[in-house]
């Protein structure tokens, strides 16, 4: 590994966007060539994408830029996964190309891993925007007050998702050490399936190494604009299927038992029902048969608190007994 940073651009019929995002890209990168790759990854768009690509290919001579572009489309997260895997530098960055990227942002991504060699995970801080309505949703995603390399990555990761789910779903938020991110595809090779699975990534590099979240934004998301939540059955899946399962993921990885379970009565008690609502008037059969094992594993996660929370009662009246003894 040569380089330090790989920054891939997995795309799919979205020449304009990747046009702009591959001219912000060629002037944020200026002095930093040597010290980062290029990737674009074209899921068999049909538009012009391939042209815009090979326009970009010739306009950045200085760095190492590789185009790949699949046969067919073969799903969103099979194209990042590409990505991911054919990563050369220490650290890949995948971004998207509707995210609206600071031009800072390649300097202090080259500062920062310079200066923290061993980071598993650095997790940019980030805007977000309401796609219709233009609304800025929230200013920072983390209220980071000072930057520090966090040695338990495990517990930064429990916090930051604990606080909010996007910042370590959103994927050009996250950039991972890349031996530990092609360790993670392996560990969990059919989370390609699952629409989630950028949460499961970033779990897993946090979980074996030092977490470092920065104090300023360096992007902002546009809300709504992801392509599962603009489709109703996929929303269906993602909410009751896909995100269920990472979070039975982590705890294989070796997240607590209880922070898991947490996880899944949260994302109970936060639910969007409108979304299952929908579903049943217009896909009964999708709709039971997705929300069925949803619900089982809610209660199931239930009755395993109850259980526990007894147990503890339990042994604190046996403790308070032994003591007045």
């Amino acid at each position: 590994m040569n380089k330090l940073l790989t920054i891939a651009l997995p795309t799919y019929n979205r020449a304009k966007l990747l046009d702009n995002q591959l001219a912000w890209l060629a002037n944020a990168i200026k002095g930093f060539e040597s010290e980062c790759e290029i990737i674009i990854s074209d899921n068999c768009s049909e538009d012009n994408t391939p042209e815009i690509v090979k326009k970009w290919q010739k306009a950045l001579p200085k760095t190492t830029f590789r185009a790949n572009r699949h046969s067919k489309n073969l799903g969103v997260m099979r194209n990042i996964a590409y990505c991911l895997n054919a990563a050369t530098s220490k650290y890949v960055w995948t971004i998207s190309d509707d995210d609206r990227i600071e031009d800072t942002a390649i300097p202090y991504l080259i500062r920062t891993l310079n200066e923290s060699a061993n980071l598993s995970l650095l997790i940019l801080n980030f805007s977000c925007r309401h796609e219709v309505t233009g609304e800025i949703l929230y200013q920072n995603c983390y209220q980071t007050k000072e930057e520090v390399v966090e040695s338990d990555g495990k517990a930064a990761f429990e916090r930051c998702i604990q606080e909010n789910r996007s910042g370590v779903q959103l994927m050009s938020a996250q950039v991972y050490r890349t031996d530990l991110a092609k360790l993670a595809l392996k560990t969990w090779a059919d989370g390609v399936n699952n629409l989630d699975y950028q949460v499961y990534l970033t779990g897993f590099c946090a979980f074996h190494g030092n977490v470092k979240i920065s104090k300023d934004t360096y992007l902002e998301n546009a809300f709504g604009a992801s392509h599962w939540m603009v489709k109703p059955k996929m929303l269906l899946k993602m909410q009751y299927t896909y995100s269920p399962e990472v979070n039975i993921k982590l705890k294989e990885i070796g997240y607590p038992s209880n922070f898991c379970r947490n996880l899944i009565l949260e994302h109970f008690s936060h639910n969007n029902w409108r979304v299952l609502l929908g579903a049943l008037r217009r896909w009964p059969i999708l709709a039971l048969t997705t929300a069925i094992p949803y619900f089982g594993l809610v209660s199931l996660s239930v009755l395993e608190t109850v259980l526990l929370s007894k147990e503890g009662n339990t042994q604190e009246i046996v403790n308070h007994t032994n003591s007045k003894n």
